[in-house]
């Protein structure tokens, strides 16, 4: 391989890179380049850690033998178990420990496995093996991706040339930085939708992040709380808080998400969320799924609770529709993207009313005259009520019992 075609693939890997190229696909395409420029790669790999309430990272596979392999792999936490016991076996890992950033086995020419993954590759019929791993400095890390990692090797009788492994030090940083601005992408897409919402998040990506900028739309509101949650928190372990508002925010969110809602914010034990569309009917009969699927999650989430001897409560529920604005509110330097108005402060004010009541539900009166008759036939009044806070009073329902 020569220098001009080293040259080539690395403007290559830099264009793709730019144009934001998933990694699978620039891995793929990248080895291929590599073979056709005469660097005989038969089998590649990348891996680079994320930030994610899940996954620690991420891995991308490529294979020129024509066998089989999962391209991409998300890994879950590595620090216990035999998660840990895999990753401090592996070459990598002494690599990090060593403070060296290359590490080549001759394996097909008598120099020693020593690893069990390169033993794997040696039985393959792989000959040569070559891996790096670029570390970040302290500014460019984010979380635990603080260094990209690659493995090279190949069945070629006499294995890497001195050429070729020279391009593939060059060659890997390119791809390596091309790797990483894929995964920040993916990162701050995670981000947003964890933090603010699959809607709203993508609302903010596509650039709708300044100070004041609202839309004026037609939402039914879901505002929920626990029951009884001061109480749990006086009486339990602290240690046991936090799992508990875990557990049921779980159960609350799910039922959300499946039914085609976005969750826009978590205030302590409560959940604020909207259901949107064209019809209005359609997105009140999205929020009723959500209720009702809820409701089995929470008492799915209460037997396996008690059983453990663990604190249980119910979900209080309040739904209203009308319009609200829905962007950007807060400071030059603090944004905060959800959904304001006087609709809103009705659905938190409906919520409240359900523990007056004694009612798991609580429906508003504009909620009620969207629903079709069929559906309206299933609510039951529960009476009429001057909301604090709110100027007129209103009519408020709840699910006839039969039907929940």
């Amino acid at each position: 391989m020569n220098r001009t075609d080293t040259d080539r693939i690395a403007d290559w890997v830099i264009r793709r890179g730019l144009e934001g190229v998933a990694e699978p696909d620039l891995l793929r395409d990248f080895c291929l380049k590599c073979g056709e420029a005469g660097l005989p790669v038969t089998r590649a790999l990348m891996l680079i850690d994320t930030l994610h309430p899940v996954h620690e990272g991420r891995v991308f596979r490529w294979r020129g033998d024509g066998k089989d392999e999962e391209t991409v792999r998300e890994y879950g936490p590595s620090g216990e178990g035999a998660a840990a016991e895999a990753w401090h076996a592996s070459p990598f890992y002494h690599l990090l420990q060593s403070g060296k950033e290359e590490m080549r086995r001759r394996i097909g020419f008598g120099e020693p496995a020593s690893f069990p993954i390169i033993q794997e590759i040696k039985d393959d019929g792989h000959t040569d093996y070559l891996l790096f791993v670029h570390r970040f400095s302290a500014e460019g890390s984010i979380g635990e991706m603080d260094c990209v990692y690659s493995s090279w090797s190949t069945d070629h009788p006499d294995g890497f040339t001195e050429p070729a492994v020279a391009a593939l030090r060059r060659l890997a940083p390119a791809l390596g930085l091309a790797i990483k601005n894929a995964a920040l992408s993916r990162i701050a897409a995670t981000l947003v939708d964890v933090y603010l919402g699959h809607d709203a998040g993508k609302r903010v990506l596509d650039g709708r992040i300044q100070r004041g900028v609202a839309d004026r739309i037609d939402a039914v509101l879901w505002f929920s709380d626990l029951r009884s949650f001061t109480t749990i928190t006086d009486t339990s372990l602290p240690g046991e808080i936090i799992p508990l508002l875990n557990d049921y925010a779980g159960a609350v969110i799910t039922a959300i998400h499946e039914a085609g809602g976005d969750v826009l914010k978590l205030i302590g034990d409560g959940t604020l969320a909207i259901f949107r569309d064209d019809d209005p009917a359609v997105a009140c009969a999205h929020a009723l799924k959500a209720e009702a699927a809820m409701r089995r999650n929470v008492a799915a989430l209460n037997e396996r609770r008690g059983g453990e001897g663990r604190a249980t409560t119910a979900v209080y529920l309040g739904l209203h529709i009308g319009e609200v604005f829905y962007g950007n509110v807060g400071s030059v330097d603090r944004l905060d993207f959800t959904v304001v108005g006087p609709a809103v402060n009705e659905a938190s004010r409906i919520a409240s009313m359900c523990r007056s009541v004694d009612r798991p539900v609580l429906i508003s009166q504009a909620f009620a005259k969207a629903l079709p008759a069929a559906k309206r036939a299933r609510l039951a009044a529960v009476g009429r009520f001057a909301l604090r806070g709110v100027g007129q009073v209103q009519d408020l329902h709840t699910l006839d019992p039969a039907f929940m």
